[in-house]
């Protein structure tokens, strides 16, 4: 299982605390030391399914006066004596559906960088939108799976699938407001397109993004959750596939043009489609979020997460239900 070493500076008379924290709570090599200025340093090296735990009871020792921080690293490798004792009842062993998972300041680190509403951002929402507009006409699907990976418009569903499942306003206006914007962007900058080449669009691409059907909400589903699980459990390399699997950006472009050469048509198609991969993503992002138990710190945090957390549930579901509703009497 992958290994974090948790360090933590704080005023030297809580080394002693500190180090028991990490002896209680599964750490495997602990070590403290005395510094200048009246400080310590402490660092623990643990399995990364323990590390919420360390945070959280390092929470309740420090309490809100003393000044201190914690940081969390990977660890790439541990080369030590075994000296584990072989188990004696392997049978005793319990299954959770949490597995491991990323302590929540880690993945609230990785998840509000794609909050950020910067020129980089809305230089790469662009290029992606000229990409998928170019593989779409084409039926270049090289160019399209490029526009896949390179659209930053994923990030912004699961900051806001997190925020909601920590109760952090700021993050969902954050999270709400780039996708917004990035998504109105695309869809502004191929109906420019659209109207400037006019159409008809026949490309075998742009076909098959002006249908939705069920089997396009399972698809949608089951990727918002593997981008959860990849998050969560630091495997980002997994996320290059969730990226082409439930794109956002292709369906975008595929209104956009749609709208600007004058098919309605096909823009509703692509509208349900685009409807359906969000909506999705994050309904599936709040289910694995609620499995892995990522939730606030604090019992009176926790209770007023609650209603935001049922709220946008609901919403999502009543939407996708309307949505397959949608795409029952379209007859796709």
């Amino acid at each position: 299982m992958p290994k974090r070493q948790v360090e933590i500076t704080a005023p030297s008379g809580y080394a002693a605390t500190l180090a028991a924290v990490g002896e209680q709570y599964g750490g495997e090599d602990i070590y403290a030391e005395l510094g200048e200025n009246d400080r310590c340093l402490v660092r623990i090296v643990c399995e990364t399914n323990v590390v919420q735990t360390i945070i959280d009871a390092t929470h309740r020792a420090m309490g809100k006066d003393a000044h201190w921080r914690l940081t969390i690293l990977p660890v790439e490798a541990v080369v030590a004596p075994d000296q584990r004792k072989p188990e004696k009842d392997p049978e005793g062993r319990t299954f959770s559906f949490r597995g491991r998972s990323a302590p929540r300041e880690e993945i609230l680190q990785a998840v509000e960088k794609g909050t950020e509403l910067d020129a980089d951002f809305l230089v790469l929402v662009v290029l992606s939108a000229v990409v998928a507009a170019v593989g779409l006409i084409s039926d270049n699907v090289a160019a399209l799976i490029g526009a896949m990976v390179i659209a930053p418009l994923l990030g912004p569903n699961l900051a806001f699938a997190f925020g909601v499942a920590l109760g952090k306003q700021d993050l969902m206006r954050r999270a709400m407001l780039t996708n917004v914007t990035g998504l109105g962007i695309a869809i502004f900058f191929s109906m420019i397109l659209g109207n400037m080449l006019g159409g008809p669009f026949q490309s075998i691409e742009i076909t098959s993004r002006s249908l939705a059907g069920y089997d396009t909400i399972a698809l949608a589903l089951a990727a918002g959750a593997a981008a959860v699980f990849s998050l969560t459990t630091g495997l980002s390399s997994a996320l290059v596939g969730v990226m082409v699997a439930v794109a956002i950006m292709p369906p975008a472009v595929v209104l956009g043009l749609m709208l600007g050469s004058g098919d309605m048509k096909s823009a509703g198609g692509a509208a349900i489609l685009l409807a359906v991969n969000i909506v999705c993503i994050n309904l599936a992002a709040q289910i694995v979020f609620v499995a892995k138990r990522i939730s606030p710190r604090t019992w009176s945090e926790k209770k007023a997460s609650q209603k935001a957390l049922w709220t946008n549930f609901s919403a999502w579901v009543v939407l996708l239900g309307g949505l397959a509703t949608g795409i029952y009497f379209a007859g796709w």
